[in-house]
């Protein structure tokens, strides 16, 4: 079978191509000073990150579980303690949950914007419950004004995922700005993304961060200091770097993700009765592009979407109470929106560099496929 064209997942061929020269001036510096892992390089991005979001510190870390797992311990999670979390998330969400010593309970989500319901986490708190993880999923803020009104009235804190939103807003706020502390990861496909695995920690609160640095290099501030059991978990100056260089792209980078999504609603708005698009209620960003199908064509339409060149895929295939991981929560059926969201879910190309033609061709072998899978 000839096919037509191509149109790749995501193009990091083509964003190198924007930044390589000044990132590639950087690493001359790096190499030059052997200044490799934080110092000045990561302290420059700390706080160009913390301005760009509005928050007091940003604290680089080796990747987004880290940064999770980072955030739990400088709460003072303690053995049993619950985390509630949403049930749809990537697995590395509860993952660091256990990591960190506590006990994850999964809860439902919202059907339309595939996000932590509020009611949901309302009746899961229990007198053992010490913080709430919303994740801001796909690009979705989520409902940072209800769950802070839970947490402030149970005494939680808030740790916010917002691995997949970088440079997305709610109520006029950077997330990861809002909640008690904020986790993000720069795998190299996000929206700001390292080349390798990065991550950071965010929070308004002085004594968190300088907890949190303690924490990522060995228990201390400087190399010779242990005060605390920590870990090995520091960002390294070339991810620092690429960072810095892509972060002024950011906002503009995220606009056209944005003209994209438009694009994709306008031209499926003739399969309303088969394709169901995001809803977008706050500030999205668009890191992942996810349509609903019937779930009975998912998986022959997602083949034959990949046979014609184009680069769709299933985030995530199962939602994280299937995984072998957590099979033992036993919470089969008593997540059905998550059940049903996760069969049903077709994520499609979305990056700055796609164009009208390439978003045509998604959308025309989306009909077709619809009928001929």
């Amino acid at each position: 079978m000839e096919v037509r064209r191509t149109v790749p997942f995501v193009d990091l061929p083509a964003q190198v191509a924007v930044v390589r020269k000044e990132i590639e001036d950087r690493f001359a510096q790096i190499i030059d000073t052997t200044s490799f892992i934080l110092r000045e390089h990561c302290q420059r991005f700390e706080e160009e990150y913390a301005a760009f979001l509005g928050a007091g510190h940003a604290i680089g870390v080796g990747n987004g579980t880290d940064a999770l797992v980072l955030a739990l311990r400088a709460l003072g999670l303690k053995s049993g303690d619950e985390v509630i979390t949403a049930g749809n998330s990537f697995v590395a969400t509860a993952e660091a949950i256990v990591l960190a010593g506590g006990r994850p309970v999964l809860v439902d989500v919202d059907p339309d914007t595939h996000n932590m319901e509020p009611d949901r986490v309302r009746a899961a708190i229990t007198s053992r419950c010490r913080a709430l993880i919303p994740v801001h999923l796909y690009g979705q803020p989520a409902p940072m004004a209800e769950l802070l009104d839970l947490a402030d009235r149970h005494g939680l804190a808030v740790i916010e995922d917002a691995a997949q939103a970088h440079g997305a807003s709610y109520a006029g706020r950077r997330v990861g700005s809002i909640g008690t502390l904020g986790c993000f990861s720069f795998y190299p496909t996000k929206n700001l993304g390292a080349f390798g695995d990065a991550g950071a920690v965010v929070t308004d609160d002085a004594d968190l961060a300088t907890r949190v640095r303690m924490l990522r290099d060995h228990g201390g501030l400087t190399a010779d200091d242990h005060d605390i059991i920590g870990q090995n978990s520091r960002m390294d100056a070339m991810q620092a770097a690429v960072l810095s260089v892509k972060l002024p792209y950011l906002d503009e980078w995220n606009e056209r993700r944005r003209q994209c999504a438009r694009q994709y609603a306008e031209r499926l708005a003739g399969m309303a009765d088969r394709v169901a698009p995001p809803v977008a209620i706050d500030d999205h960003v668009y890191h992942i592009y996810v349509v609903r199908v019937p779930a009975e064509r998912r998986d022959p339409l997602l083949r034959y979407l990949r046979q014609n060149g184009i680069g769709a895929g299933v985030h995530y295939p199962g939602p994280i109470h299937r995984t072998g991981a957590f099979a033992h929560l036993g919470l089969e059926g008593r997540l059905p929106i998550a059940e049903r969201l996760n069969a049903e879910m077709l994520s499609l190309p979305m990056h700055p560099a796609l164009t009208e033609d390439d978003i045509d061709y998604v959308c025309e072998h989306l009909a077709t496929g619809l009928d001929v899978a």
